[in-house]
């Protein structure tokens, strides 16, 4: 019998490198401090398969980064006039993040057609520029209607300009033609991080996910609608999802001005804009407060906040979200916020747009139902809102999904209110989602219960 020799060398080759690509995979998770949950799933993954999964981790594995070409650290002009109001407050001025500001007046939009008319109106009635970032840009009949106004004022003098994210936005990313009416007139256009570059300039797991839109620096409008026509239109349409979006005018415009600018310097590879934000002028007398969260923060304030409000929750915790895949933490504070006698529900609809997501989610939905925490599925339409209330003094709006990817790794926004009248506004609102749900989950054999198990171990990587 003839020793293939060559073959045997090559196989041990690979076999080599596979083990150093583990190696040094194990050693990058010992150097951030990964924990012992995700690490544990990392290496069962790539010991199934070694390339695929090492290469997996390399795309969607790593977090805060420090390459020359990742975007830096968001740098936010704080201003501290006033002693915390909220011991949040404290928590987020600790992270040398916006603390609270007291002179807004915000109005939040539950109905898509009375949240296009209002963003309408505000883009309309601009008289030096616009500033949009969205996750999904598509080219549809609203957006059109749109994009038609953009037009409009761009060649009026007004600086239109629009971020996007690539991947969220890959339908008009691949197929660009509708924006370049847009571009001839004058209206600028971004993609943050286009996936066409280099590989360690552009990153798979670190999506834009912000939606920011500014009408001259002075009014703001955010939440989690995006520009298309699932989220908002001219006329109601049946099938539309149930999403927020908020007006507001205020000093909280100010410390979006600068993410605004931050996040476009970095799409555009130039230097941050100096704020022509306008002198605040005392709108009304609404508590706000900005977080933002991803790459560009040193740290997880945001997941402390959520962790931190649910702990000091003595009343109740109700929380609305898409897609609930949370972190470990996060998890296990509800169940004891629930041991503690505290009202805990969550509102998520019955089947969202990302089948993966809800699969994922069954295990968490039985494991909060065996704690006696009430699920509300929402049946009328997909449920895109996101939101937190927490007693009655502190509710969390915003961009931000309950899971892992919103958590950890995308660019989020999300703004926390300390006042009544906006406090009892979502309160309504979730008492009217509540009327349109079910707590009927999806019966599980025992086969479903280990697969739905077995998608844990891949969530946190999802």
């Amino acid at each position: 019998m003839q020793v293939q020799w060559d073959q045997i060398i090559s196989y041990y080759f690979l076999y080599s490198l596979g083990g150093l690509a583990i190696l040094m995979s194990v050693i990058h998770m010992l150097y951030r401090r990964r924990s012992p949950i995700s690490m544990t799933a990392w290496l069962l993954l790539m010991i199934i398969a070694p390339y695929f999964f090492v290469l997996f981790y390399v795309l969607f594995g790593i977090r805060k980064r420090v390459l020359n070409k990742e975007k830096s650290t968001l740098s936010i002009e704080v201003k501290n006039e006033h002693p915390p109001i909220h011991p949040i407050d404290a928590l987020l001025r600790n992270n040398a993040l916006p603390p609270s500001t007291q002179d807004n007046d915000i109005c939040l939009y539950a109905d898509g057609t009375d949240a296009y008319q209002a963003l309408y109106n505000a883009f309309k009635g601009a008289k030096h520029s616009i500033s949009i970032s969205t996750y999904a840009l598509k080219n549809d009949a609203v957006t059109q209607e749109l994009f038609d106004l953009l037009i409009q004022q761009a060649q009026a003098g007004i600086d239109v300009r629009i971020l996007t994210d690539a991947f969220g936005s890959r339908g008009i990313y691949f197929w660009q033609f509708p924006l370049k009416r847009l571009k001839d007139a004058g209206v600028k256009v971004s993609f943050f991080m286009p996936l066409f570059t280099l590989p360690l300039h552009y990153r798979f797991n670190l999506r834009y996910h912000r939606k920011i839109y500014l009408i001259d620096n002075a009014i703001l409008f955010s939440g989690g609608m995006n520009l298309s026509k699932e989220y908002m239109g001219p006329t109601p349409v049946k099938e539309r999802w149930v999403d927020l979006l908020y007006r507001c005018e205020g000093s909280l415009v100010h410390y979006y001005v600068d993410i605004f600018e931050s996040d476009w310097a970095f799409s555009q590879h130039t230097t941050v804009r100096k704020s022509s934000t306008p002198t605040p002028i005392k709108k009304g007398e609404a508590k706000l407060q900005a977080i933002p969260s991803g790459a560009d923060i040193s740290n997880d304030a945001l997941l402390e906040v959520i962790i931190y409000a649910i702990h000091l929750a003595t009343k109740r915790i109700w929380i609305v979200t898409p897609y609930f895949l949370p972190d470990e933490s996060i998890l296990q504070a509800l169940q004891i916020a629930k041991h503690r006698g505290v009202d805990v529900r969550l509102i998520s609809p019955k089947s969202s747009d990302h089948f993966i997501a809800d699969l994922g989610r069954s295990s968490y939905l039985r494991e909060l139902q065996e704690s006696n925490i009430t699920v509300s599925l929402y049946e009328e339409s997909m449920l895109h809102a996101k939101a937190i209330l927490f007693d009655d003094d502190t509710a969390i709006f915003g961009s931000l999904n309950l899971d892992e990817r919103s958590l950890l790794l995308n660019y989020e926004i999300v703004t926390i209110a300390y006042s009544k009248e906006q406090i009892d506004h979502i309160d309504e609102w979730m008492k009217a989602l509540l009327e349109h749900c079910t707590s009927e989950i999806m019966p599980a054999g025992k086969l479903r219960r280990i697969f739905e198990n077995l998608m844990r171990i891949f969530v946190p990587q999802l």
